[in-house]
């Protein structure tokens, strides 16, 4: 069984920062990519960023140049640097480990950017 624990979640003034985290354990084979997905209320979840195992990163154009994703693969740790936040980035944070076959999903943390 695979385990994802976030933290780092909670509520900050427009133009701050956070730093998300979340660590993989269990019977993990082989993690690909790592990253972070998010979802308003009423909205589909969408992605944020994601890191592959080669350390090749994607993010969404609306958080290019504010976030950033990165990952220890001795820890099965990913990260989210959030700078400049902005009140549309409000959303629950939902970390993603991708194995061969399989995805991975954390319980979310929510982020609440006040203008």
């Amino acid at each position: 069984q695979v385990q994802l624990v976030e933290s780092g979640g909670g509520l900050v003034q427009a133009g701050g920062s956070l730093r998300l985290s979340c660590v993989a354990s269990g019977s993990l084979y082989r993690i690909n990519a790592m990253g972070w997905y998010r979802q308003a209320p009423g909205k589909q979840r969408d992605l944020v960023a994601t890191i592959s195992s080669g350390g090749r990163t994607n993010y969404a154009d609306s958080v290019q140049g504010r976030f950033t994703v990165s990952r220890d693969n001795g820890k099965n740790t990913v990260y989210l640097q959030m700078n400049s936040l902005k009140p549309e980035d409000t959303a629950v944070y939902y970390c993603n480990v991708r194995e061969v076959f399989t995805d991975y999903w954390g319980q979310g943390t929510q982020v609440t950017v006040s203008s």
